[in-house]
């Protein structure tokens, strides 16, 4: 069964729960983190465990601290805390807006990269490592 050309996705009623539902946890999510310090102690956030039991830091080390801080407004010191998060973050509106159906010509090269599988499977442990590494420019990536 088609629908008539003239009905937009945004009127069926599954897609309009999906957005409904992540702008409500979205909005969760920021009132949760604009008032709980994930950084205070005896915080209801959970601590990494890879951290924990390795005292390395994994991928996502510091992404609630800087969502936390993003949440207040230090943009500075989120990207601090975990710049490949905060720098994917600032480009999810643009690949979600192309995923949607707007495709400007301009964004088409960094979608193609983005979307490369290779891309994920060398940057996600390159930056792993490096931001484990001791020495300057690598201290940079872990969280401060």
């Amino acid at each position: 069964m088609q629908m008539p050309a003239d009905h937009s996705v945004l009127f069926r009623p599954w897609p309009m729960l999906a957005l409904a539902t992540a702008a409500f946890a979205a909005a969760a999510g920021f009132w949760v983190l604009r008032n709980f310090d994930p950084a205070a102690p005896g915080s209801l956030f959970p601590q990494c465990l890879f951290r924990a039991f390795t005292g390395w830091h994994c991928v996502s080390c510091g992404l609630t601290r800087a969502l936390h801080a993003l949440a207040h407004g230090e943009v500075a010191r989120a990207f601090s805390l975990n710049p490949l998060a905060m720098a994917l973050l600032a480009l999810s509106p643009l690949l979600a807006a192309w995923r949607l159906g707007w495709k400007p010509a301009v964004l088409a090269p960094l979608v193609r990269v983005l979307a490369e599988p290779k891309l994920w499977l060398v940057l996600l442990p390159g930056y792993w490592i490096a931001r484990n590494l001791p020495w300057f420019p690598f201290t940079l990536l872990a969280p401060g």
